[in-house]
């Protein structure tokens, strides 16, 4: 898709795109687990079948709370967004089964709506990087009027698709943007619309670090 031709309903549709994606997996759970617990007439594995459900709708409702910060209409109408809910939508995403450490560096109580998307998508990103786990670190801070976004990513394995280096980069090479890298987009144009840039640490880097800096917030 070329970027002179991208508009709100093209973006709209990627980033759905990528929310059902992300849903397939516990909705799908919730769907297998409906069905054997209409059939499972034993006590033990009913229960196990309810804690499966559980899990399920868990995952379900914290991959709709990230979307909705990072893609959709945060906080309502506000201009600012308040970073606790931010850091627990993260939390959500990167659960134990993600074998992610977080570590949470904002000590802003809120910033920007914009700025807020540009984290949370930032962070999703360098998340998925790691394919095997590891340490994912998240800080902002207000400097001198401007807002500074890190985020760092440390594991075992760490696997960022040059296809979403570049659209970080430049917006997507030679104007065009693949539907996988929609959020990667997304958060190449919050950081211009916002005057600011993204950078990234070189390929042969042993760890993934992203950094922004939002001027006039």
């Amino acid at each position: 898709m070329n970027l002179s031709e991208m508009n709100a309903v093209d973006l709209a549709s990627l980033l759905c795109s990528r929310l059902c994606h992300d849903l397939m997996s516990p909705v799908g759970a919730l769907n297998n687990g409906i069905e054997l617990l209409a059939d499972e007439t034993d006590p033990d594995m009913r229960e196990k079948c309810l804690e499966l459900l559980a899990d399920s709708a868990r995952a379900s409702a914290n991959k709709l709370k990230f979307f909705r910060l990072a893609f959709g209409a945060a906080g309502g109408f506000g201009e600012e967004v308040d970073t606790h809910e931010a850091q627990a939508a993260l939390e959500g995403v990167f659960g134990p089964e993600r074998r992610i450490e977080l570590g949470w560096v904002v000590n802003e109580g809120k910033l920007p709506k914009g700025a807020v998307k540009l984290l949370l998508n930032l962070a999703l990103l360098a998340g998925d990087a790691l394919v095997r786990g590891g340490r994912l670190d998240v800080g902002a801070e207000r400097q001198d009027g401007n807002i500074e976004l890190v985020i760092r990513a440390e594991g075992p394995r760490i696997l960022l698709d040059p296809v979403l280096r570049e659209t970080l980069a430049t917006g997507g090479s030679g104007g065009a943007v693949e539907p996988r890298a929609a959020g990667a987009w997304l958060a190449h144009s919050l950081a211009a619309e916002a005057g600011g840039t993204i950078q990234l640490s070189d390929v042969s880097s042993p760890f993934l670090l992203i950094g922004a800096v939002l001027p006039r917030q």
